[in-house]
């Protein structure tokens, strides 16, 4: 009876590749959505978009769900937050779930994400940069975008790369030199911890 929108519903999600459909013949024998082998109609392969895992990028803007900005009472009610723990005054850290689970760290200031931090790869800065390498490999990726700079008490450095009032922070590894920590969001936040500590 309400044929036509459960069929849009299939194209569309055909379309983008989230459910294969098959129309007239049985699944086994029906081809991916997306094949790097099948062709058009004159013969050329089809155009395929790579595909990235949800949890392989952190920027300055957040990581999947987790945006900078947004409310950590409207990710809980999405239930899209694991565990809370009280940091400095007015800040909450907490756990992401999904994909996220175990990967990444939420730091809230005034219930507003702040801060999205890893000691995971991936996931890895837009350019590449990740948990694991050296200040070396980090300083060419980013050339004259970013320096090091080091802690007000002179016992920790960093990589830092600004993008206006956002930085992504690359901390130093406690046992072994190179990035321990990679954390991007408002500089006002992710680079004052750096240098001052709780903020």
């Amino acid at each position: 009876m309400n044929r036509l929108p459960s069929t849009i519903l299939a194209g569309l999600l055909a379309l983008t590749g989230i459910a294969p459909v098959a129309v007239g013949a049985p699944a086994a024998s029906a081809a991916p959505a997306h094949s790097a082998t099948a062709a058009r109609g004159d013969g050329t392969p089809p155009r395929v978009r790579p595909t990235v895992a949800e949890n392989e990028v952190l920027s300055v803007r957040g990581a999947g769900p987790y945006r900078i900005g947004a409310r950590l009472d409207r990710l809980a009610a999405a239930g899209l937050i694991d565990w809370t723990a009280p940091g400095c005054p007015g800040v909450v850290h907490a756990g992401a779930t999904g994909s996220w689970a175990g990967a990444i760290l939420l730091a809230f200031r005034d219930g507003r994400l702040v801060s999205v931090g890893t000691a995971t790869a991936p996931p890895r800065s837009p350019a590449g940069g990740s948990v694991g390498m050296s200040f070396a490999e980090l300083e060419r990726i980013y050339g004259p975008r970013g320096g090091m700079i080091r802690n007000d008490a002179g016992d920790a450095e960093a990589y830092l790369v600004r993008f206006g009032s956002r930085v992504e922070l690359f901390s130093d590894h406690p046992i072994r030199p190179g990035a321990g920590f990679y954390e991007a969001g408002v500089a006002s936040y992710v680079e004052r911890s750096f240098r001052q500590g709780c903020c």
